[in-house]
């Protein structure tokens, strides 16, 4: 039996992270949690300065990718979404306060521009079967996820609010 244990031990560590899927008739939202360690990797591999990736690091990194299912335009605006932990807001910074830190840290431009085309665009129109995507970063929080989150519909933005929320996102942890 003494045998079995390292490879259970194996097994429960390696555990792939769920992601949460919110549907409406209008949108698919999937929203995939990602550990420090697989998001360092992704930028450490192209070629991501050390002091980059250890900010990184200390983020809570979520993939989001929003499928459009209606007939009509939607609306993604970033200023729109709110999320809480604990009962407390959780700011998601700006993509413009990453660009400031990054050339405060005096990061290669390079770099910057391949972060910045991993986040989820602040604002951007889904046509009608369109699929897009990115990665959204807020604070560290063990605590459970809550968002709220608001879309315009139409091509003017004049037609259907469309409201979703979830508590169900969740930070992603290296197995210890």
């Amino acid at each position: 039996m003494l045998n079995f244990i390292p490879v259970l031990l194996v097994i429960a560590n390696m555990q792939a992270l769920q992601p949460v899927i919110i549907k409406t008739p209008e949108l698919e939202i999937r929203f995939m949690p990602r550990t420090p360690n697989q998001m360092a990797s992704f930028y450490e591999a192209r070629g991501f300065p050390k002091d980059m990736v250890d900010v990184i690091k200390r983020q809570c990194y979520i993939t989001v990718g929003i499928t459009n299912n209606s007939e009509q335009r939607i609306w993604l605006d970033l200023s729109k979404w709110e999320f809480s932990a604990a009962g407390k807001p959780l700011e998601r910074e700006h993509r413009d306060s990453w660009k400031q830190r990054w050339a405060t840290m005096g990061m290669p431009l390079s770099k910057q521009s391949t972060f910045r085309w991993t986040l989820l665009p602040e604002a951007l129109d889904y046509l009608p079967g369109e699929h897009e995507g990115g990665n959204i970063l807020l604070p560290f929080t063990r605590e459970p996820v809550s968002l709220t989150a608001s879309f315009a519909s139409g091509e003017n933005k004049q037609g259907k609010q469309i409201i979703i929320t979830t508590d169900k996102l969740y930070c992603a942890e290296d197995a210890q």
